[in-house]
């Protein structure tokens, strides 16, 4: 896959995260959800909801993302 975006990515969840969630735990780990999900993808386009991003940081751990 395209490494381009996962930067973007992670910035925009970061700012998300600050503004929408709790605590800054909880803003990094939505960030770096969001990057990992963006690595998944081809393309620069980030093409994932809230509620998919939060899927991944509520996963268990296991890092497997799921379509």
């Amino acid at each position: 896959m395209d490494r381009v975006g996962g930067g973007d990515s992670f910035a925009g969840g970061l700012i998300y995260g600050f503004q929408a969630l709790g605590s800054h735990r909880q803003a990094l780990e939505f960030a770096v959800a969001a990057s990992c999900l963006k690595h998944s993808t081809p393309g620069d386009f980030f093409r994932f909801t809230v509620d998919e991003v939060n899927a991944l940081v509520k996963g268990g751990g296991s890092g497997r993302v799921q379509r």
